[in-house]
């Protein structure tokens, strides 16, 4: 049976597409410029017993509707997008490689808190209008103290970088990293302690039942006025609702986010306020990682990586 490719980010890569069809030679591919989903997912996928996918949503009713579908691959790192429990009951296996793209999206991470200590990106949307500005009211991020929730494949990253530059590192996580904050300089601390004592709060949790939401409005009302907020993990894990209402109101200095509940966005007032700086999903997209997540969905189809059986924890 042939090789489906969901993704449209892998079917566009022509190095990664030429190196599937060298050992694949009758894959198919996503050449429609969208997502896939529903009965559109699974008429694509229909006739093959293995697939990439990767923004497309595997649910139940594409699962049942492709019988023939043994093992899907993941291209990228989360897993939200794929019903597990339903995979596990009709013995699909699902195969993913965590962290392939850790160092992309930690280097925006730690992009996205320069530019909001600095308002790099107010300062130079003046500048383009011929405003000359100073840049009153930076800081720096040596100085700042940086919570870090969700101390896995990036947020370690992170939080090394983070120490690199001087600044005092904060981290929350369910797994007792005690050998890493040692080794690190970094300091463990409850979701509320770190909520209060941080200058900028970064996000590093999968999107789960009991991540979802977490940010929202009681945790943001714990954060410095004067702090910072930052997702690159997954939209659903911050109420973009309370986020918007405390950045209108100044309750929050600022917030950058790569991601977003509804991808692309549909609330654009969140996007047009002069302290929020948005990218669009973007975090693992440089060359380099989306060559090594193709390459590790390519493994996957033939057993490499973790299977559904992997417990991951943020």
């Amino acid at each position: 049976m042939p090789i489906a490719v969901a993704s449209r980010s892998f079917s566009k890569n022509r190095i990664l597409r030429n190196e599937l069809l060298a050992r694949y030679p009758d894959a198919t591919f996503n050449d429609s410029d969208r997502v896939l989903s529903g009965s559109e997912l699974a008429a694509f996928l229909r006739g093959c017993s293995k697939a990439i996918t990767g923004l497309d949503v595997v649910d139940e009713g594409v699962l049942r509707a492709v019988p023939e579908l043994r093992l899907v691959s993941k291209y990228g790192v989360g897993l939200d997008m794929i019903d597990l429990a339903a995979a596990r009951r009709l013995g699909v296996v699902v195969r993913w490689t965590p962290g392939v793209n850790r160092q992309s999206v930690a280097e925006l991470t730690i992009a996205f808190m320069l530019a909001l200590c600095r308002r790099l990106v107010p300062l130079a949307m003046d500048l383009k209008r011929g405003v000359w500005g100073h840049g009153r009211g930076a800081r720096q991020l040596s100085s700042a103290t940086v919570g870090v929730i969700g101390c896995g494949h990036v947020g370690k990253i992170v939080a090394r970088l983070c120490r690199a530059f001087g600044s005092r590192v904060l981290a929350n996580d369910i797994v007792d990293l005690a050998e890493f904050y040692a080794a690190n300089g970094v300091e463990p601390a409850s979701l509320d302690e770190l909520l209060r004592a941080s200058d900028i709060v970064t996000i590093h949790t999968p999107l789960d039942t009991s991540t979802r939401g977490l940010i929202g409005a009681s945790a943001i009302a714990q954060m410095k006025p004067t702090a910072f907020l930052v997702n690159t993990a997954r939209g659903g894990i911050v109420d973009e609702a309370a986020l918007k209402a405390a950045l209108a109101a100044d309750r929050l200095a600022g917030a950058a986010a790569d991601v977003y509940e509804i991808e692309p966005p549909i609330d654009t007032a969140l996007l047009q306020l002069p302290n929020f700086v948005g990218t669009p999903h973007v975090g693992g997209s440089t060359d380099d990682a989306v060559l090594a997540m193709g390459r590790a969905a390519i493994d996957g189809l033939e057993g490499g990586g973790e299977s559904i059986d992997v417990t991951s924890n943020y």
